[in-house]
């Protein structure tokens, strides 16, 4: 192993509930974003751009997609003798018949042997429902600087907001003193990320001893990182400045995909230095037909266009076809907007068809549409 022996671990067994039926069939790490890319791709990319060449992915809801996808390593370079990306699901419990993850702290408690096996000095925790782009390396060498026994990596969002989130208090010297869960009056407005780097070898005592605590939610902001506190281990906040969006809403969703269209952009895809490396659609380049008209939209390979799309994303193989107009609207890939339809501040899913002059959504509307089902043309 690489990079300060540290072994990466991807928590991908998210419901997602709240991205409705986009995650219906598929988990919330596999959702589309940004034309052709899924979410998952950016914790993995991130890995791979930092040096560590061990990932396990855990997964749990509807995984069949998501275990494959991953399963293909060499989309990230991580696939030689020495490196890889292991699918990692649920074990059967004798005393409940369940093969479910009881939380983020069971879930790696129940892989203990996988990440024994390559000895690692360091343990990288990861949520693998997060947009961003992040170097792991210059925290791991945060953590061995300041001697700490756990590094969690914060992120500073408006105090208005931070009743959202896990708050990390801190003192003078970046170590966090309190930890607090969604509260609603923070003291501080530095929120954990879900990113951690722990010494493999204090935490595996710890997780060994939650396991037997029949009381425990088994969870790292509930439980671990409480008792860490309680016993005056070095926890550090690790700050990071950087673009992050958690996209666990269809609001979110969309937001996070708006952000692309903004030339200043602190997400920048196309920058070569840190690749965010997906699945290779086979396909034409994009189209686009003599009549269209395009103000500020993010096109993907594929993609036609004949009508109107502003302010929009268009993804891989989306359809805008004569006379059709697409304003402030994200198409999943495969959407199609037939001859005349108008669809307004929406997310189409991915193969969803919007009828001959069909209106969907409306510049007025508090929130984003999302359209899952196929929507019936003008007769």
């Amino acid at each position: 192993m690489k990079q300060g022996n540290m072994l990466a671990m991807i928590l991908a067994g998210g419901r997602g509930s709240r991205l409705h039926e986009l995650t219906d069939k598929v988990a919330k790490p596999a959702v589309y974003y940004g034309g052709k890319y899924r979410i998952v791709d950016f914790p993995l990319s991130n890995c791979a751009n930092s040096g560590i060449n061990i990932v396990g992915v855990l997964t749990q809801y509807e995984s069949v997609l998501l275990n494959s996808y991953v399963a293909a390593g060499s989309r990230w370079g991580l696939d030689s003798d020495d490196s890889g990306v292991f699918v990692l699901t649920p074990r059967e419990k004798a005393d409940t018949g369940l093969d479910v993850y009881r939380g983020t702290a069971d879930a790696i408690s129940q892989n203990i042997d996988f990440i024994d096996q390559y000895n690692p000095e360091y343990l990288l925790i990861l949520s693998g429902d997060h947009i961003y782009k992040m170097n792991y390396d210059k925290m791991l060498q945060a953590h061995i600087d300041q001697g700490a026994n756990a590094t969690i990596a914060v992120r500073p969002v408006p105090i208005k907001e931070a009743s959202r989130f896990g708050i990390m208090n801190t003192n003078e010297a970046g170590d966090i003193v309190e930890f607090e869960e969604k509260p609603e009056h923070p003291k501080s407005n530095l929120a954990s990320m879900g990113i951690y780097i722990f010494n493999w070898k204090d935490l595996r005592k710890l997780l060994i001893s939650d396991m037997k605590d029949a009381e425990s939610d088994h969870d790292f902001g509930k439980n671990i990182i409480p008792t860490m506190l309680a016993e005056n281990k070095k926890l550090i906040a690790y700050r990071f400045e950087g673009y992050w969006k958690d996209v666990g809403t269809i609001d979110s969703l969309w937001e996070a995909n708006m952000d692309l269209l903004d030339e200043k952009n602190e997400l920048d895809l196309s920058d070569p230095t840190w690749r965010i490396y997906s699945k290779d659609e086979s396909s034409l380049p994009a189209y686009i037909g003599p009549e269209a008209e395009l103000d500020r939209v993010y096109l993907t390979q594929g993609t036609q266009v004949e009508g109107m799309a502003k302010n929009s994303v268009l993804s891989t193989l989306s359809v805008v076809k004569a006379g059709a107009k697409v304003v402030d609207t994200v198409l999943m890939p495969k959407a199609v907007v037939e001859e005349g339809a108008t669809v307004t501040r929406a997310i189409v899913a991915g193969g969803v068809k919007i009828g001959k002059g069909a209106v969907v959504g409306s510049a007025d509307s508090e929130n984003i549409i999302l359209v899952s089902k196929n929507v019936k043309g003008v007769e």
